[in-house]
């Protein structure tokens, strides 16, 4: 088997292969406070962990973004809610912004 060279413009990546995530099980008042330290900081949880261990913490901004994941039977249910056909994802998408914009206003 032959050892091959990482490619130039993949070697800023090879630090983050070798990375290995840790989990950590903990009371989930312990887990809640860290979550919310995290959102007043505009941090993720895994660099708010970084900070309170000490770690460096990647300056860069990261988009901000929300994220769900949503199946097939998502898009059925979802379509027949906002009147659209399933396959119109990005007009749910769009109807999705608009509720959880909605959400926030009326609170």
């Amino acid at each position: 088997m032959s050892i091959r060279k990482v490619p130039d413009k993949w070697q800023s990546n090879v630090k983050a292969v070798k990375a290995v995530q840790v989990a950590f099980d903990m009371d989930e008042k312990v887990q809640q406070e860290i979550r919310k330290a995290a959102v007043d900081a505009s941090l993720s949880p895994s660099d708010q962990i970084r900070m309170i261990l000490g770690l460096p913490v990647h300056k860069k901004p990261k988009r901000p973004r929300l994220t769900v994941s949503l199946s097939p039977d998502d898009y059925l249910i979802l379509g027949e809610k906002y009147a659209l056909e399933p396959g119109q994802q990005l007009e749910i998408k769009r109807k999705l912004m608009d509720e959880l914009i909605d959400f926030i206003n009326n609170k």
